[in-house]
């Protein structure tokens, strides 16, 4: 293995789309006996041109929607390792997979590129779960995917080309949308029951054009369920009742000017999520001034009411869904 002039003091972890030229140092990185033997298809000694090959795959997966490979990049943005996810048929769920660079090891990389790679898997698809399984001695990604909020779902075993003659233990994990989304430190012993949850209340509203399709606004990244659509809305202020929080917000959100008496209650949501309870009353709305834009980063779409369940909602919103679409 080639002794890479590495940074002894690497802080910044970002991640990149994975470019042809990056294949020259790909190899000198995953080259490594201690990097292979913990990935199932990763060979050892790794050829140079399978490092090309795999980038070309990788590049032209990417364009053709079936999987999104990353650099992982560390100081100067210099390449440490590589991660990915690979959707399944289904689209709810994607394979996560990630390796860095020996040298880099115990700095904190490779949490920070789990992470990162979760919050974009999750704003940019459609999916609900990702998935990834570890060597049962890869003790550093176990501890890694658990920090990262991971479940352990079960084990099993695998192939490893780099250890061939076996079938090696392997534990399998899954994280969720909504887990990411609400994940905090964990209390060992806690259990917080439904009557200590705090209320949490959100007003929503669903705007109706003329031909009967109705507003969705989705999650930018960064927010928490980034990536999944909702009826705009949002927290209220002390003191605001729903009806002038929806005023408010749906002037911030998209540009429009609402009267209070043209938004009309039409039903409620009221979902326990781990960390609080949400109450949402929803709204409609068939008149307003202006035309909706997006002034928070959300992308925004008119759709039919039959068309609804094709767009991935908070839980809290799913249930509203028939109620409108008879309703319309």
């Amino acid at each position: 293995m080639s002794d890479l002039p590495l940074p002894d003091h690497l802080a910044a972890t970002s991640l990149r789309p994975l470019e042809a030229g990056d294949a020259v140092r790909m190899h000198q990185l995953i080259n490594d006996w201690e990097i292979c033997r913990l990935l199932p298809e990763a060979p050892f000694p790794y050829p140079e041109p399978l490092a090309r090959d795999w980038i070309d795959a990788a590049i032209a997966d990417r364009a053709a929607g079936r999987a999104y490979q990353f650099a992982i990049t560390g100081a100067e943005g210099a390449m440490i390792g590589c991660a990915g996810v690979r959707p399944d048929k289904s689209g709810d769920t994607a394979a996560l997979g990630y390796w860095v660079a020996r040298r880099v090891w115990g700095r904190g990389h490779g949490r920070q590129a789990v992470l990162q790679m979760l919050r974009w898997g999750f704003a940019e698809l459609a999916i609900n779960t990702v998935v990834a399984t570890v060597a049962a001695d890869n003790a550093a990604s176990l501890a890694v995917l658990r920090r990262a909020g991971f479940v352990e779902t079960g084990t099993g075993h695998e192939k490893f080309i780099s250890r061939p003659g076996t079938r090696q233990a392997v534990r399998h994990f899954a994280i969720t949308r909504e887990a990411l989304a609400f994940r905090e430190p964990a209390t060992v012993g806690t259990v917080v029951s439904d009557a200590a949850k705090p209320l949490l209340l959100v007003a929503a509203c669903a705007l109706i054009d003329k031909t009967g399709k109705i507003l969705l606004a989705r999650r930018p990244a960064g927010k928490k369920l980034a990536g999944l659509w909702e009826f705009p809305g949002g927290k209220l202020a002390p003191g605001e009742t729903p009806e002038a929080a929806l005023v408010r917000e749906l002037d911030e959100e998209l540009g429009i000017t609402v009267r209070q008496v043209d938004v009309a209650p039409f039903a409620f949501a009221s979902h326990g999520y781990e960390k609080f309870h949400l109450m949402m009353p929803l709204y409609l709305c068939r008149r307003w001034v202006g035309v909706p834009e997006a002034r928070e980063g959300q992308a925004l779409a008119w759709v039919d009411p039959a068309r609804l369940e094709e767009y991935p909602m908070p839980p809290a919103d799913r249930p509203l869904i028939p109620l409108l679409r008879d309703f319309l």
